[in-house]
């Protein structure tokens, strides 16, 4: 079974984690959930689910952010990727910086001196110089900097469909074959 480190930090849009998570459980993956204390507040502020309640859908394993020895942070572990959804400014940061004072930071750097799918969901707006220049940097060093910046082309009708936009963009840079979304075909536009 593929395995993800999945991280839900404190910026807004912890709704993408949850879509994230539940994807890619029915898709058979084992996901490690940590969630950071802000990330905790905004569970519950926009879904009304605390992590407990996550790491008791089928495949998902709570990892505590204080728990440094947890196995995500460990480069021994054979973990497929680490997602960090939504990424926080503080956290890119602190990625970016090499500093690893909890389990979401040190899960990152381990996935990115291994050599592995990193994958940042900045979801904060306007960004601030510093946080361009960290994404830049890490972008530069293989990281996937991956906006929640939903598209409109597909005339979504829900914030569903906004959701499953950025969920759909993470399952295709993790190679998995999915239905999610509406693609474009090139058919939208009449050339007349």
């Amino acid at each position: 079974m593929p395995e993800a480190v999945v991280c839900i930090t404190g910026a807004s849009g912890a709704q993408y984690g949850v879509r994230l998570i539940r994807i890619l459980a029915d898709h058979g993956w084992t996901i490690r959930l940590i969630v950071t204390g802000a990330g905790a507040i905004n569970l519950d502020l926009e879904c009304g689910i605390s992590p407990d309640d996550l790491a008791s859908w089928e495949g998902v394993i709570l990892e505590r952010n204080e728990n440094l020895a947890g196995k995500s942070a460990s480069g021994s572990s054979a973990i497929d990727a680490y997602i960090v959804c939504p990424a926080s400014g503080t956290t890119i940061g602190k990625i970016a910086a090499g500093i690893s004072d909890n389990l979401v930071t040190r899960s990152a750097l381990v996935a990115m001196k291994e050599g592995r799918k990193l994958i940042l969901v900045p979801r904060e707006s306007p960004y601030s110089t510093p946080h361009l220049k960290a994404m830049a940097d890490l972008s530069s060093w293989g990281v996937v900097i991956l906006p929640a910046s939903p598209g409109f082309y597909h005339s979504p009708e829900t914030i569903e469909e906004l959701i499953d936009f950025i969920v759909a963009r993470i399952l295709d840079q993790l190679g998995i074959v999915h239905e999610i979304g509406k693609r474009w075909s090139g058919e939208e536009v009449r050339s007349d």
